[in-house]
């Protein structure tokens, strides 16, 4: 199923964010045109290894179903060409340096005056207005800027990274929800109009629980290196042989808990019968049962828990998950030619069929219109 079949997109974009979104339109069935420098490209083309046809796995995850054209941006005859192409584009993703669109004569300001049913989507680190606009930033720079970290890892330890590019990928997730809200809206009025989102604003977003706890309450949250603090019993506990989550995560569960480990007489104890009494003695109830789940393995818990309708996961590794049935039965990765690597496609169906790219990954400029390559090439091998 492509939704997004005659839909036309031009991407100027670097790293995570704007491919991203790029990549889930391009999945979706849209025509997604990715522009990049001659002299190498996008820059984490080369963020490797390993790579799989001549590129970082970063960049064939973030770039499948998309065609590669090199341009100069600084060659009037490259932009001139990008202007009159754009008559036919529906949507425009940008997150180039900051200002590096308006220089090069691409900016929203022109572009959606000479072109105004066009969807102008630009992504940047920390938003289009205040006193850090325009400032340069990744991943972990915003997350430490956000307050992600300070709410990440354990208490005994240093705030912490999370481990995979959630600012990014989030990012370029509601950028192209923007996108498509944007194109709708068009089809009602005929308009185009500017979607603009960065990372910071999505780490706003990811952290509005937190933020308004703290607003209402005033206290900071407390880290945890798994769990909750307001809802117990709620983290990993240490089995014979690994760590094993467990969620009784409210009074049915924790009842259905206490009887699995031997203790059905804690669901009516005035200190654990509810959540709040729970929460107060959190520390004393996480301790009790802790010496208690020691007492067997991962798997005793995961047969016994699951029969008593408590949910609950072994901690894994990245090999437990890639050969786990569950995640087999999803049937959510590609293949990369050339590559042993396992590409996840979009984490969404329609009728039971996911999305899979029309493409591979595009190699540089494998997709140049000959007559533009030809003007622009050589001055960029001079400069």
């Amino acid at each position: 199923m492509q939704p997004l079949k005659g839909v036309r997109v031009m991407e100027f974009t670097l790293n995570i964010a704007g491919s991203q979104a790029g990549q889930i339109l391009a999945a979706l069935g849209a025509d997604v045109i990715k522009i990049e420098r001659p002299d190498g490209g996008d820059d984490c083309r080369a963020w490797g290894p390993p790579f799989a046809r001549d590129a970082s796995m970063m960049f064939n995850t973030m770039n499948r179903g998309k065609r590669s054209i090199r341009l100069d941006l600084k060659d009037p005859a490259s932009v001139a060409w990008v202007r009159q192409q754009l008559a036919e584009h529906d949507v425009l993703i940008e997150n180039m340096r900051p200002g590096a669109m308006e220089a090069a004569g691409l900016g929203a300001a022109a572009l959606r005056a000479e072109h105004p049913r066009l969807v102008y989507c630009s992504l940047s680190a920390f938003g289009s207005r205040g006193p850090l606009q325009g400032s340069p930033g990744y991943e972990e720079v915003v997350q430490a800027f956000s307050g992600l970290f300070s709410v990440n890892g354990d208490e005994a330890s240093p705030p912490a990274r999370i481990g995979t590019s959630v600012l990014d990928l989030g990012t370029g997730i509601w950028a192209a929800l923007g996108c498509l809200a944007a194109v709708m809206e068009r089809h009602r009025t005929g308009q185009g109009c500017l979607v603009e989102g960065s990372l910071l604003e999505t780490a706003l977003g990811w952290l509005a629980i937190p933020l308004a706890t703290y607003a209402a309450s005033g206290e900071l949250p407390r880290r945890s290196r798994s769990g909750s603090a307001k809802v117990v019993v709620y983290r990993c506990f240490d089995a014979q042989d690994g760590e094993i989550m467990i969620a009784g995560a409210n009074d049915r569960l924790f009842a259905k808990l206490a009887r699995a480990l031997g203790h059905p007489e804690w669901a009516s104890d005035e200190r654990f019968r509810t959540a709040r009494g729970r929460s107060a003695n959190r520390e004393m109830l996480n301790g009790m049962i802790a010496p208690l789940v020691r007492g067997a393995t991962r798997a005793q818990w995961m047969a016994r828990l699951t029969a008593a309708g408590v949910p609950c996961a072994p901690v894994n590794t990245l090999p437990d998950v890639l050969d786990h049935p569950q995640v087999q039965a999803l049937d959510i990765f590609d293949t990369v030619e050339g590559s042993d690597a396992r590409l996840v496609r979009l984490p969404v169906s329609f009728d039971g069929l996911r999305p899979r790219a029309a493409r591979p990954a595009p190699m540089l400029g494998e997709h140049d219109p000959d007559r533009l390559v030809a003007r622009a090439a050589p001055r960029t091998a001079t400069e």
